[in-house]
């Protein structure tokens, strides 16, 4: 009889190293995200009828759309704002459930009918159902979409007198690492699925797109992201526009969180950076540029670029863009695609983010941290706890003390 002794390897390293590393986890949820998003893609569709009846009816009757979560999930939000204002002809909004449940009275009033699409990993984090029981008690009416990749956490299983519409991913979306990776990517996919609800066959072109230009990262773009990561810095600013501006803000939590604090992390826009926040650079600082394919925000972008060389020099500057940057600014790029695998920009975060994913995994070994579990001193764990709920004023109290 043979016997197959070959290893499995993720991310370019034997799965012996990954778990003696403390690594194997976060390791094969990065490398597996290209086929989480094609079994997220499945589900949603099976489920598709009833979601987007329930959406037709909340897109009828509500006059705003607000996209929550805490931490990780809140940035999905930020990368899908602006998408859904376009596709519901609704404002829109990314509201953090922490601050929904800090100051209620900032986001709902009693005239608002909103469309809230929550967004949870485990549905766990005491501010996920606390939000949304905030807003069914000071809104005229709610629509609740939840999105959770945990099908017992509290968030999945939350009662309403409102309309409520629930769907949980496949079960390897629960990552078991501290650390988002294939359960934020297939939650935005998830919201991207929403708004192009309409168009399923545009949805499973850019399904396509996307799958190669992850696989083409993790195949042939890991071992040059290790470097980078080798790279002695202290510092990261992620730079990104529009929907990339919450890649960029999800990248500098992730080398954060990775790193166990040790690289201090900064996201901003191109335009913003130019405003104060260029102060941060030094000699020990990273710079990752996240381009937009939208040939209208690259004017912009790379506007940004020859000022970079005025103040003081950064350590290192690399871009990730769809096709080639030509700017001697940067050190080093990643090319996601080529032309003939086009990504529409509202799916380029999908794809932008693994590179920073990558960063942070590679940093977070070359600190001799476990990125599986890299916070030391406990001081950040998988699922937030000890945070309390408290009674709020009534309704009435809460408008006087707005002005209202």
């Amino acid at each position: 009889m043979l016997i197959n002794l070959s290893i499995m390897t993720y991310l370019n390293l034997p799965e012996t190293t990954l778990l003696e590393k403390g690594a194997l986890h976060t390791a094969k949820e990065i490398a597996g995200q290209p086929s989480l998003w094609k079994e997220t893609a499945e589900k949603f569709e099976i489920q598709s009828a009833a979601i987007l009846s329930f959406l037709k009816t909340a897109g009828s009757e509500s006059n705003q759309v607000v996209l929550t979560g805490a931490g990780t999930s809140a940035y999905i939000g930020l990368s899908l704002q602006g998408l859904f204002s376009t596709r519901m002809n609704k404002i829109s909004r990314a509201i953090p459930t922490t601050d929904i449940l800090s100051h209620p009275q900032d986001y709902f009033q009693q005239q608002d009918i909103p469309l809230i699409i929550s967004f949870a990993r485990s549905g766990k984090s005491p501010e996920s159902c606390a939000a949304l029981e905030l807003a069914d008690r000071f809104c005229k009416k709610c629509f609740h979409l939840i999105i959770t990749c945990n099908e017992n956490g509290a968030l999945a299983n939350y009662q309403s007198e409102n309309p409520t519409c629930v769907f949980v991913l496949p079960p390897n979306a629960d990552d078991k690492s501290l650390a988002m990776t294939g359960s934020y990517t297939s939650m935005l996919l998830t919201g991207l699925l929403i708004a192009f609800g309409d168009d399923p066959s545009y949805c499973r072109q850019q399904l396509e797109q996307i799958g190669y230009a992850a696989k083409k990262i993790l195949e042939s773009g890991s071992d040059q992201i290790r470097k980078i990561a080798d790279q002695k810095f202290e510092r990261a600013v992620f730079l990104g526009s529009g929907a990339l501006f919450g890649t960029a803000t999800e990248a500098g939590l992730k080398l954060q969180e990775l790193t166990d604090g040790q690289i201090i992390c900064k996201a901003d826009s191109y335009l913003g950076f130019r405003h104060g926040p260029k102060a941060v650079i030094d000699e020990s600082t990273l710079i990752v540029y996240f381009f937009s394919s939208n040939p209208y925000v690259s004017q912009y972008e790379r506007d940004l670029l020859p000022a970079m060389k005025t103040g003081n020099p950064a350590l290192f500057q690399m871009g990730i863009s769809e096709l080639p940057v030509k700017d001697d600014t940067l050190q080093a790029q990643v090319v996601l695609t080529d032309t003939d695998h086009p990504i529409a920009e509202e799916f380029l975060p999908l794809c932008s983010i693994i590179p920073g994913q990558l960063l942070a995994f590679f940093k977070s070994l070359q600190l001799n941290l476990m990125p599986d579990a890299p916070s030391v001193s406990g001081s950040i764990s998988r699922i937030v706890e000890g945070v309390n709920i408290y009674p709020v004023a009534g309704l009435g109290q809460l408008q006087s003390a707005g002005g209202k």
